[in-house]
């Protein structure tokens, strides 16, 4: 991919091009809604697009694990983020967490059917590079998480822990087709309630995605992502790897509501010390995400 130095690159957001195509006489870029904002059309994979300055979002974000090795497990974490673009290259976004656990049967788990706050969080996001003026997108997120649940088990614990990620988009046909390439790294460390040993855990994540606008506020796409769970905070010891593959979507509701989502498969995995096909000890059978956005 090639490289560029952030500070040799012109940012100018749309807003400004089209101020300055309006002083120039020239015609005006399309109106915001009909500009493809990446963010969110990848799926689970994020693009690099953290909108414009003074632009505030709410979002609304479901993320569900379905199915274990035997047994009947469901799981969902409704983040909600208040999102506030503070310059072209700057955003922050606090935000909270709302889970339920719905679980029966599974071996190593406790029977449970429980609802409630599960994290509290703050994402920064820096763009580096901005898609429309450098050969591709890429920006660094970073997200401090609290964490008052366990999102495998339900069990109270006292946790902390951090995402750093770099996202990374090119668009390949003007306002059709695009594709994006995300790297994760997610540290954390944890203890149940009542004193008991503090543990630390640590996953890589790899994803890629293609989208293409079908319709005029439509698009549908396919990602795949690969992903591994360790013992250790650094890296350190790998209990398991699964890769996911499934279909995407994204669709402008209204000038400033949008719906997307997707729905991953793990097609591969193993778990440490497990010889059955599937890492059904550290992931789910399926993965799934809809998510709701407004912009202000």
């Amino acid at each position: 991919m090639p490289t560029a130095q952030a500070g040799d690159l012109p940012r100018v957001s749309s807003a400004e091009a089209r101020a300055a195509a309006a002083t120039a006489g020239k015609p005006l870029p399309a109106a915001d809604h009909d500009e493809i904002d990446t963010e969110h059309i990848f799926g689970m994979t994020m693009g690099s697009d953290i909108g414009e300055k003074g632009e505030f979002e709410l979002e609304l974000e479901t993320f569900s694990g379905i199915g274990k090795r035997s047994g009947y497990y469901l799981t969902t974490a409704t983040h909600t983020h208040f999102k506030y673009t503070l310059t072209d290259n700057l955003r922050v976004a606090p935000g909270f967490t709302l889970g339920t656990h719905n679980i029966s049967g599974v071996p190593e788990l406790e029977d449970r059917n429980a609802i409630g706050i599960h994290e509290a969080s703050v994402e920064i996001r820096y763009k580096l590079l901005d898609r429309h003026v450098a050969p591709f997108g890429f920006t660094l997120n970073f997200e401090p998480i609290v964490s008052r649940i366990d999102d495998v088990s339900g069990r109270r614990i006292e946790g902390y822990g951090a995402v750093l990620s770099a996202l990374m988009d090119k668009e390949w046909v003007p306002n059709k087709l695009f594709s994006a390439l995300n790297v994760g790294y997610i540290v954390g460390a944890s203890q149940l309630r009542g004193g008991n040993p503090w543990s630390h855990d640590s996953d890589l994540m790899i994803s890629t995605a293609v989208s293409y606008k079908f319709f005029p506020s439509v698009l549908f796409g396919v990602e795949a992502r690969y992903l591994q769970a360790f013992d250790g905070c650094g890296l350190d010891r790998q209990k398991g790897a699964a890769f996911y593959v499934g279909p995407t979507f994204s669709i402008a509701l209204a000038k400033n509501v949008g719906l997307s989502g997707s729905w991953n498969i793990q097609a591969a995995g193993k778990a440490l010390d497990d010889p059955r096909a599937l890492d059904l000890s550290n992931f789910e059978r399926h993965q799934a995400l809809l998510r709701l956005t407004a912009h202000f």
